[in-house]
Parts: C-alpha cells; structure tokens; sequence
C-alpha cells in the first residue's frame, strides 16, 4: 500500500511539473517576431523578400499571417507555407516510460535531443521529398492555434489540480474544438509525398519502436554515460544521431548515413567510405551522407566575427539546421535576417500522439511561427548539419564550404576543415562503420566524456 502511494504522489507530481513547464514556455510562444520589410530573409537555404512600398517593421506571430499577406507585396505566403512545412519536435508528455527510469516526460531537459531530431529531420526530409516540397495542407492550418496555446496551458493545469484533489489517475481536459481542412484531390506524387511526410514523422515518435524517437535516442546515449532526465550537448547528440542511423533496421532508411567530424575535421575519405559501403541488403551502390560538425563559435561567448559564416552556412540548400541554442536553452537554428537566427522552439510541453496510428494528427508536428533571436546571444557550442545525395555534391559542397570558411574567417585558423585521406592517416583512430560487441570505440567514448564535460548545460 504505502509503495501504491508513493506511486500516486509521484505521478501527481509529474503531472504538475508537465503543467509547470507547459506554463513556462508557452508564454515565449505567445511573443511576436519582427521582420524587416527591406531585408532578405533565408530559410534553409532559400531566400524570401518581405519588400513594400512602405518601410519599417512587420510583426509576424502564429495569429496574423493572414493580415500580413493582405499587407504587402512580398512572398510572405511562400515563406510561410515552407516554415510550417519543416518539421517541429518538442517537449512531449504522458508517452509511454523511458526503460531504466518513471519518465513519462521530457520537459526541462530533453531540448538538445530535439533539436538533433530537428535536423535529422529535415536531412530526411531533403532525402525523401526534396527541398522544394512544401506541405500542402500547412496554410490551412488554424491560426487560431496559436492564440490556443497559453488557455490550452490553464485548462492542463486546472484539470492536473483538479485530479490531485479529487484522486483521479487521469486529469480530463476539455478538448478544443479543432478545424479539420477538408482534404482536395491529390495528384499520384502529392499522395507519395504524404506518405514520406507521415513516415518520416512517425520515425520520431515517442514510443521505444520508433527508430529516432526519444527512448530510442536515451538508449544510445546511455553509451556515453548518459541517461534519462541528463541534459544533453549538441556534439554528444551528433554522435547519437550516427549511432541512430547506423542501427535502424528499416529498409528506407538503408540508403543514408551520418558521419560527424572529428575535433573540427572532415576527412573526406571517411566520408567517401561511408557512402559507399555495402548496403544491409547486400546491394552495392553509393548513400546519401548526414554530416554533422560538432564546433565553438568563441570561448565563454560567441565571437561576433562568425556571424557571416554561419549565415553563409544557413544560405546553402544542403545545410539541415544547427543544433545550438542561448546558455540554458537549446533551439534548431534554420535561417536568419539581418543579424538575427529564426529558429524552432522545443521548450513547449505537447501531448503524447500514437504515431502508429492511421491518420494519426499531424498538426502539432508543425510550427505556425517563427522566432528570431540575436547572434550575440547564441551559445558558442553547437553542431552544424549538411545533406550530400551522391560523392559528387558531397565533393562540391566540400570545395564550396571550403571558400566560405576561407573567405568568413578572420582568425589564422577556420572553423573547421576538410581534408584528404582518412582520419587513420594522420594517426587519429577510425571510428569503424560497425561494431559488434560495443556502439561506441574506446576513442569516441573519450571524446563524447570530454563533450560533455565542456558544452554548456541545457535545460
């Protein structure tokens, strides 16, 4: 009996710390955007014009998108029908419990593995769909929504206190009504699209199948000395992420891999390796490579110096996000304008969505707004992420990257590099493309300990 109490008081008090922290961010969201009207905005790779014949400032939070189209001449519709259609992952709560441990939530420290998920996210997106493809149903989506966000927060609250007095092992929350958009005729690749759409969401889902979903991510990460409820850095993900892919057993996923760069260097060879090892099936061929840059930008803060490189990178088609964030806060970095980052939020707390389901929701798997943030508050730790199809675009991303570094770089030494040959021939250890008896080599667990012990903690 007292252990059945100690359970019930348990998880009351994970009820109320899901709504605490749904609280706690979801006034963030509520904040608008500014957007200059004269100043490019790049998103992913592609650029948008927000031009007027007026000048100054336009404000651009979930709710008045609609008013903005009507407002000016620009491709604001265009811009935000291809923010919307990237995919968001966040703090979600109630999913099934995290082996080794009573975690039915991530809030308040999962943000880093999202973000990474984020990225991995939009390479696949990138592999499958292709970066022109935009969501079709992402204008239809109720912008109302948004404005639903804080009272959504109160109702989760009030009935999580409700049930705490009452003894209920499941607080009742009214739903809000939801529009549904009536679904047109969809041509033979519109149906084929949606079908990726679906499964490259439902490769994240919150459930120990799901083969990036967050238990599975938890799994991997224990290799490296982390568990359950540990904040996590942006290169311990990076390294997670490769060990994700390397191990997933679905046969879409056969044809990609990640490599991430060791202590700021990509070996080309590697890489070339990576792509064109023997597929699971047998079949040869070559796969498309994740590359993954695990880099500081400064010491104790960001150096300002970097900032046109990192736009630079945001301005390349191939280039799936950053994994960075402000000290104590992680955020999927996609785009910027002027000297400011758009970024994905993770830091609100969604429910728990079965996505083995048919038709399963997808709305809270898409963000309505955008949220800027200057670069002189960005934490100097983070991971910058590229998709290469075939050795070639990986050759000429490489060479083109190669001048940006050059070009950006005021100190003696860039960012990172590339360089020929393998890693082994300048008497570093390769990582093995597979390892039987162990994820991890002895060489990478050192790394990943020395990450963790100097990226910042993210909350």
């Amino acid at each position: 009996m007292e252990a059945t109490g100690t359970d019930e008081v348990e998880k009351i008090k994970s009820k109320f710390m899901s709504a605490w922290h749904n609280m706690k961010y979801s006034w963030v969201l509520k904040t608008k955007t500014y957007f200059s009207r004269n100043s490019p905005v790049f998103l992913l790779g592609k650029c948008y014009h927000f031009k007027t014949e007026e000048s100054g400032e336009l404000s651009t939070d979930g709710s008045n998108f609609d008013k903005l189209n009507t407002e000016i001449s620009g491709n604001v519709e265009e811009f935000r029908r291809d923010f919307i259609s990237r995919i968001w992952l966040t703090y979600r709560e109630e999913f099934p419990q995290i082996q080794g441990s009573a975690l039915t939530t991530d809030c308040g420290w999962g943000c880093t593995l999202r973000t990474g998920q984020m990225l991995l996210a939009q390479g696949l997106m990138l592999h499958f769909l292709g970066r022109a493809w935009v969501w079709p149903e992402a204008l239809d989506m109720d912008s109302s929504d948004s404005e639903s966000w804080t009272s959504s927060t109160v109702r989760k609250l009030t009935a999580s206190f409700e049930a705490s007095l009452t003894a209920e092992r499941d607080p009742k929350i009214l739903p809000r009504p939801r529009r549904r958009p009536a679904r047109r005729d969809w041509d033979v690749t519109e149906m084929r699209n949606e079908v990726y759409h679906r499964k490259i969401i439902s490769w994240f889902g919150d459930s120990p199948l799901a083969a990036f979903g967050l238990h599975q991510l938890i799994e991997y990460g224990k290799k490296s000395g982390k568990t359950a409820g540990d904040w996590y850095g942006p290169a311990v993900v990076a390294h997670i992420l490769r060990k994700a892919v390397e191990e997933a057993r679905d046969p879409e996923l056969q044809g990609v891999t990640v490599y991430v760069a060791q202590d700021c260097t990509v070996y080309s060879s590697d890489v070339i390796d990576r792509q064109c090892c023997v597929m699971d099936s047998g079949k040869g061929g070559t796969k498309a490579v994740i590359i993954l840059v695990p880099v500081r930008l400064g010491g104790e803060r960001t150096n300002t110096d970097y900032l046109e490189f990192v736009k630079g990178i945001l301005s390349l088609e191939y280039c799936v996000g950053i994994i960075g964030g402000k000290p104590k806060q992680s955020y999927y970095f996609a785009g910027f304008q002027d000297d400011s980052l758009i970024y994905m939020d993770p830091h609100y707390c969604q429910s728990f969505v079965d996505v083995s389901i048919k038709d399963f929701p997808l709305e809270s798997f898409h963000c309505p707004s955008p949220k800027k943030m200057s670069f002189k508050k960005m934490d100097p730790s983070c991971t910058i992420g590229f998709y290469c199809r075939t050795v070639q675009d990986f050759e000429k991303a490489s060479e083109e990257i190669t001048k940006m570094l050059n070009s950006s770089s005021k100190e003696k030494y860039p960012l990172f590099t590339f360089v020929k040959g393998h890693s082994r021939d300048y008497d570093f250890a390769s990582s093995p493309l597979h390892e039987e008896n162990d994820l991890f080599s002895e060489d990478e667990k050192k790394r990943l300990k020395r990450f963790s012990a100097e990226e910042f903690v993210l909350l």
